[in-house]
């Protein structure tokens, strides 16, 4: 090992993002000379309201070697097939963001805009029939999907879970730990920094250990002991464009049948979720404290509960919006204390994982390269800038006129890049993705259409097929959409078998 290689690495924190981040660095930095030190406190705790995720924690699960039957059984999860948005344009409506493909691409062009077409001449089917997650989440079904059938729709399932957070830590916790992670309990009571550069040069522990390391990890929450209270690093508020900014957390009994998708309920002040689980559900209510005050959003909260409360309430108080250096010095802020954007796609993990893999593309010497810093910054701002601009569209499309709240989001100014994907969108129904963006075509699709934004015009290639042809095409994939969803299983029967 070189001598300017990094030889210790501390995570401050530990919950869902020091959990996973160790457990990854363990897996990749392989290395003997590479010592990974994790420091937790069990008083100060985690916030944990990330219980739902989106697909792409299949495959930091299986980048750890995690066998999913048993993540399924040791993380108390059930299957997520997407999320139903309801109230959001106005009140009664509700529509699902699924996770696969809605009917397929023909001709070079997205399906909806033959459906677009279809619509135009007055005989068409509502589009959620041509997806098949949207139909299986509403049967309540699941399966896994069949890649040895190309042509069929259950060849396009894609899916995530609903988890405990803290048991998914946990079961972090255990795959670092077998991989060498130290782990040291106890709170950070003092931060050394090098007298000429301003780095870290070593944390220390209320009992009077002191833990030097050559790169630190702040996974701290939004407090930021290292990122923030000791490197000054600043914080853009994005509350603006994204104004709620508490949540009420509460947990109720099981669900029976267990939904295979979370909901979204737009309310006077905000949004309720709810996250079924095997073994109890997860509630919340995102709100904002200028429109309601936390009495009032506990009285609404409860009062829209589906099921009998099983744990007393917890109120959290966050900012939206990014570090202005995610990475500063020697210190990578991962997870909250890099940046928050409200659990409203059930991003929150997602970033902790892409921060991993960004850190490993640019992993450091002790030199640390600031260019390589410059980038991973960079990047990570264009993350969080491109879903930031996804989760304000569901609050800006909305007619909704029935309180203050809603009147702010509907009139509010939206960021150009914004402004600009919808100018598109609403003349020719084009979608684009910027840079392997995290939501795609299908993604968008699902918030303009579900949420009362319709383009003027389609693709014109979609009048390249005459109509008969059109129409014998809709409903052939519409038979077998239909045709794959009654052949699906229960959610529930899948999970049986699974528990055994």
């Amino acid at each position: 090992m070189n001598d300017n290689d990094i030889k210790n690495i501390v995570i401050v924190g530990g919950g869902s993002a020091g959990w996973m981040t160790a457990a990854a660095l363990s897996k990749l930095l392989y290395t003997k000379d590479t010592n990974i030190r994790l420091v937790e406190s069990e008083e100060i705790g985690t916030v944990g309201v990330g219980e739902a995720t989106i697909p792409h924690i299949l495959y930091f699960n299986r980048l750890l070697g995690i066998d999913e039957d048993e993540f399924v059984r040791k993380t108390n999860a059930t299957f997520k097939l997407g999320i139903e948005f309801v109230d959001w344009d106005k009140l009664g409506d509700s529509y699902i963001h699924p996770f696969g493909p809605y009917g397929r691409d023909m001709e070079g062009i997205h399906f909806h805009h033959m459906w677009l077409r279809q619509q135009k001449l007055g005989n068409v089917k509502p589009i959620s029939e041509f997806n098949l997650p949207i139909q299986a989440a509403k049967a309540g079904k699941f399966q896994r999907p069949q890649p040895e059938l190309p042509n069929s729709p259950l060849s396009t399932i894609s899916y995530a879970f609903q988890f405990d957070a803290a048991l998914y830590a946990k079961l972090m916790r255990e795959i670092a730990e077998q991989r060498g992670v130290r782990r040291t309990e106890g709170k950070v009571v003092k931060v050394t920094q090098h007298p000429e550069n301003g780095h870290i040069d070593s944390i220390q522990m209320e009992n009077g250990e002191v833990i030097a390391g050559d790169l630190f990890i702040d996974c701290s929450g939004f407090k930021g002991l290292l990122i923030e209270e000791t490197l000054k690093t600043g914080f853009d508020d994005w509350s603006h464009y994204l104004p709620c900014d508490r949540a009420i957390t509460r947990l109720t009994e099981r669900m029976d049948p267990l939904p295979p998708y979370t909901k979204a309920t737009a309310k006077s002040a905000g949004w309720q979720w709810r996250i079924p689980l095997q073994e109890r559900t997860g509630n919340g209510y995102v709100y904002s404290s200028k429109h309601l005050t936390d009495e009032e959003a506990l009285a609404s909260f409860n009062a829209d509960l589906d099921g009998k409360p099983i744990s007393e309430p917890k109120l959290l108080k966050f900012q939206t919006g990014i570090r202005k250096q995610p990475w500063n010095k020697n210190v990578v802020s991962i997870g909250l204390s890099s940046g928050f954007l409200e659990p409203l796609e059930s991003t929150s993990l997602h970033f902790i994982q892409t921060a991993i893999a960004r850190l490993m593309t640019n992993f450091p010497d002790k030199s640390f390269n600031q260019p390589d810093i410059d980038y991973y910054n960079q990047r990570t701002r264009l993350e969080y800038e491109q879903v930031r601009d996804f989760l304000i569209l569901h609050y800006k499309a909305t007619s909704r006129n029935d309180s203050p709240f809603w009147d702010y989001c509907r009139e509010m100014d939206i960021p150009k890049t914004l402004e600009d994907r919808i100018a598109v969108y609403k003349e020719n129904a084009r979608l684009y993705r910027h840079d392997n963006e995290l939501f795609n075509h299908v993604s968008w699709f699902a918030v303009f259409n579900g949420q009362g934004i319709h383009p003027k015009r389609y693709h014109p290639i979609a009048n390249m097929l005459s109509e008969e042809e059109l129409n014998n095409r809709l409903e052939a994939l519409h038979t077998v959409t239909q045709k794959c969803q009654a052949v699906m299983p229960s959610h529930g029967q899948f999970l049986d078998q699974i528990m055994r």
